[in-house]
């Protein structure tokens, strides 16, 4: 197996990791007031995410920035709480031209995100002569599972919306359950 192979395969096992599901979440957060038809918006979205991640994941392995790992570990879950929260006060995205606030979210909040794997990856590409392929195929594979995510997120979504025809009640059910399991994150998490 190629070592771009190797991080390709990392970075899709690191988003579909049920058990730092919080990278889950978030994609979910940002994809609730989406529905099929809406795959562009989807797609910029989660690569605004995806960008987002690879900038601070590619500052922090080169150790141009340095960041407390506990306070990243606590915001992780409050930009789901955000994101959540906002999708139950405004559950549709608007019809305007204007860039909407989720794209925001998706490429900043994805900055913190990506603070989150920076110690793991770095220890692993330590190990590298170049870091460029490596880190290149890490966020493509980040990328290919976020894809998959919203791919079943979506189809979900669009039957519940086929059977029940309500866009709105499924963004705010999705929401509220999104915003409980990131409230719970935060008050488990030692950092406050």
């Amino acid at each position: 197996m190629s070592q771009f192979e190797v991080y390709f395969k990392l970075g899709i096992a690191h988003i579909l990791d049920l058990e730092g599901f919080d990278h889950i979440l978030f994609v979910i957060a940002l994809c609730a007031i989406y529905l099929g038809r809406d795959w562009r918006k989807i797609i910029i979205l989660v690569t605004a995410f995806t960008i987002g991640h690879s900038i601070t994941l590619a500052l922090a392995t080169l150790n141009i920035i340095k960041v407390n790992s506990a306070m990243v570990e606590f915001l992780i879950p409050v930009t789901i709480a955000i994101t959540a929260l906002f999708n139950i006060f405004k559950p549709r995205p608007t019809n305007g031209r204007g860039v909407q606030i989720n794209y925001f979210f998706a490429l900043f909040f994805g900055l913190i995100h990506g603070l989150g794997f920076s110690n793991y990856l770095r220890s692993l590409l330590g190990r590298e002569a170049s870091i460029f392929q490596p880190l290149l195929a890490f966020n493509l594979g980040l990328e290919v599972g976020q894809l998959a995510i919203v791919a079943i997120f979506l189809l979900i979504g669009s039957i519940f919306v086929g059977i029940f025809g309500n866009r709105k009640e499924w963004t705010l059910v999705t929401s509220a359950v999104v915003l409980g399991m990131a409230v719970m994150m935060v008050l488990e998490n030692r950092y406050w």
